[in-house]
């Protein structure tokens, strides 16, 4: 495939992605890299291959959620995109309406 191709898929891609599909996976990145929520004394394992994360894809969004740890889930999409692997990317379009299920599966202790 040219890079051409490629940029062309790559821009469909983002348009079918809204800011509230980014918010989510920026909300499950700090849930890949603190699955205990930052609570001290807390400490969750998870096996993201049970929620269809590959390693790679799982690492990827671990050094996202480090990043972003302490951030608001608003961050530009463009910068979220160019930080994601394409295996990321991908794992990323296929999931994306089903990401805020995470913060359901993980919820904040304080939440009533």
């Amino acid at each position: 495939m040219s890079q051409e191709h490629d940029e062309s898929i790559e821009i469909q891609q983002l348009a079918s992605l809204k800011p509230t599909h980014f918010a989510d996976l920026i909300r499950t990145a700090q849930l890949v890299f603190d699955p205990a929520s930052g609570v001290s004394g807390r400490y969750v394992e998870v096996d993201w291959q049970e929620f269809g994360m590959s390693d790679n894809v799982a690492e990827n969004l671990k050094s996202l959620g480090e990043q972003y740890r302490y951030a608001s889930p608003g961050i530009s999409s463009e910068i979220v995109w160019s930080q994601l692997t394409p295996e990321t990317r991908t794992w990323f379009i296929k999931n994306k309406d089903e990401l805020w299920k995470f913060e359901e599966i993980f919820p904040a202790l304080d939440e009533d």
